[in-house]
């Protein structure tokens, strides 16, 4: 049931009064009078805090500054005038116990009057004692539908012609701001470029990035990394690949189920970090990165209510990518009683959501330590896929040297052998690799010299790889994940050192 009908199911059934939680006030004001206009015969009495009751001019400023007063305009009125009372941010004034008992008394009369009360705020604070007598409606940021018709609306004002391909795109970048919000950004767009392209996206995705940054828990990364730059790992690239397009209208019209999320499994330095921010890359949306030890707060009861905080977060700016960095010491406490089951709730309230979402957040999360995963995490339906990320095989070792390299060298990266810096690169890991290039590098240019493979065959042999200083946990993961439990990353037919 969309809002409209669920706001007139409840004035027709006369509950007397409704919170609406919103941040866009005058959208949803500007709603409820057209549904009244349309289905209801009522009059609409505004009133805020500043300026009393606004729009009749028998009660022009009636209420100012008065939360109390506002009230008892509701009783004024005849018993037969149906009314209908917006009272913006007066969810502020609950607490009082005058304010409280006076919603109370209205509360027997409104219910045999065709008058409701309707508060309008943008935080959702009821009191206990209040939480049985006031309906909450949430009302959502606008819908694909609405901005696009927005945008059309926009551009045909400015007589601006795009084609429709980057008008999906556009849509796609305005998913959790405001109308308001929208306007404003596209004005700005207009008043620097004189025009909307490509280009506007990264401005919106900008304006997303200020929204994030007024929480403590969620962390706007703007990635460059490209999902070319990960040596080997070819099943797990081609499973990205295949999914690329799936938050398109087109997939959406096909039937596709908006994917879910991966978790990714391995060793240290072998690119699960890298990963999450190449799918952001590649699938152009924003990455979300979620510090889970500010997830967990002192305070009982606070733990819960950040991380609804950051699902809310995470599907208000959704499509998006949330990125959970080391899943498995987050949670490692659950079944242990050491914080009182806060773990415990946390981790239920998590999974539940990720099993139920059904706004398009795509979840990368990597663990190092499967021991520590609670098994409700690894459970089918959690994630769509979980993948394991072994040490690079040979030919893997080979790829990655060879991007690095590049990297460092575009012009001269072709003088390198590959081959034998493979060959004695067994056990590194792709972070690994990448930082005995940056130590020949260092000891080339202390020597005033380029460097080459031999400066690079010298770190490698000076270096002991974090795997054989933890052969047991690696020997383990290696063999939990070859018992087919769980998806390996990289293709079997280079998997040989």
């Amino acid at each position: 049931m969309n809002f409209n009908d669920e706001l007139m199911l409840l004035l027709k059934a006369r509950y007397p009064v409704i919170f609406i939680h919103t941040i866009e006030e005058d959208r949803v004001e500007y709603i409820i009078r057209k549904n009244i206009k349309t289905k209801l015969n009522r009059s609409i009495y505004t009133w805020d805090f500043v300026d009393g009751y606004t729009n009749n001019p028998n009660n022009e400023g009636f209420g100012r500054r008065n939360p109390l007063q506002a009230l008892e305009l509701v009783e004024r009125l005849t018993s037969e005038t149906p009314a209908l009372f917006l009272l913006k941010d007066f969810n502020r004034f609950l607490t009082d116990i005058s304010i409280s008992r006076k919603l109370k008394n209205l509360s027997r009369v409104l219910k045999l009057r065709p008058k409701t009360i309707i508060i309008i705020g943008s935080e959702l604070d009821i009191p206990s004692e209040l939480q049985d007598l006031i309906t909450v409606l949430n009302f959502q940021l606008p819908i694909e539908s609405e901005i696009n018709q927005e945008l059309t609306r926009l551009l045909r004002s400015l007589n601006l012609e795009i084609n429709s391909q980057l008008i999906e795109k556009l849509t796609r970048a305005c998913q959790g701001l405001s109308l308001e919000r929208i306007r404003r950004v596209l004005s700005k767009i207009i008043a620097t470029y004189k025009t909307i392209d490509e280009s506007s996206i990264e401005v919106l995705l900008n304006e997303k990035k200020q929204i994030i940054s007024q929480t403590q828990i969620l962390e706007y990364w703007s990635s460059t990394e490209n999902i070319k730059n990960i040596g080997g790992v070819n099943n797990l690239k081609d499973w990205l690949k295949k999914r690329k397009i799936s938050f398109t209208i087109q997939a959406s019209n096909y039937g596709l189920p908006t994917p879910r999320g991966l978790l990714l499994i391995g060793i240290q330095g072998t690119g699960k970090s890298l990963t999450a921010k190449a799918i952001a890359t590649e699938w152009q949306l924003p990455l979300l990165k979620l510090d889970v030890g500010k997830l967990f707060g002192g305070i009982v009861g606070e733990s819960e209510s950040r991380l609804r905080q950051m699902i809310n977060l995470a599907e208000t700016l959704s499509p998006c990518i949330l990125w959970i960095d080391e899943i498995d010491k987050a949670f490692s406490n659950v079944g242990n009683g050491g914080d009182a089951g806060t773990s415990s709730r946390v981790l239920g309230t998590f999974i539940s959501w990720l099993s139920e979402k059904t706004k398009p957040v795509f979840v990368v999360a990597t663990a190092n330590n499967v021991d520590l995963l609670p098994l409700e995490v690894i459970r089918k339906g959690r994630f769509d896929e979980i993948f394991f990320l072994d040490l690079p095989k040979k030919q893997e070792r080979e790829q990655i040297f060879k991007i690095h390299i590049q990297e460092f060298r575009p012009k001269t990266w072709d003088l390198f052998d590959y081959s034998k810096l493979a060959q004695l690169s067994e056990s590194f890991s792709g972070a690994e690799i990448r930082q005995s290039i940056i130590d020949a590098m260092y000891q080339a240019f202390y020597e005033r010299r380029e460097f080459t493979t031999a400066d690079i065959c010298y770190t490698l042999n000076e270096v002991i790889p974090l795997a054989q200083f933890e052969n047991t946990q690696t020997l383990k993961l290696q063999s939990w994940a070859s018992s087919g439990r769980i998806r390996l990353a990289s293709s079997k037919t280079i998997y040989s050192n």
